[in-house]
């Protein structure tokens, strides 16, 4: 059994597990899963409250996949609900990746 089958069984007993969802759209990302990816780590977005990792990681992948404005989107509303959480260190990560873009994607 793959990993990505072990999170998915994992899943079927507690499909709201965040921590589980998040593995696999991690899995799924390593798989080259790109848009699958994507639609877990943007439904761990909506989640209430957010899953702050989601908003980092999926930055990293849109970033990965040229859709840089996408990515600044993701980072700018990532640090936003970090600092709502007190989550000082995610917060920093993404305001770092945000930095590093600069003029990258602009047209």
């Amino acid at each position: 059994m793959s990993r990505r089958e072990k999170i998915e069984s994992m899943l079927a007993d507690d499909p709201t597990d965040n921590f589980l969802r998040y593995s696999l759209a991690m899995e799924l990302r390593s798989e080259g899963a790109n848009q699958k990816s994507l639609d877990l780590f943007e439904a761990l977005m909506k989640d209430t409250p957010p899953f702050v990792q989601a908003f980092f990681m999926s930055a990293q992948l849109l970033v990965d996949i040229d859709e840089v404005d996408r990515a600044r989107t993701h980072l700018r509303d990532g640090i936003d609900q970090a600092r709502e959480q007190g989550d000082a260190h995610a917060a920093a990560e993404m305001s770092e990746l945000l930095a590093t873009l600069g003029e990258m994607g602009e047209l």
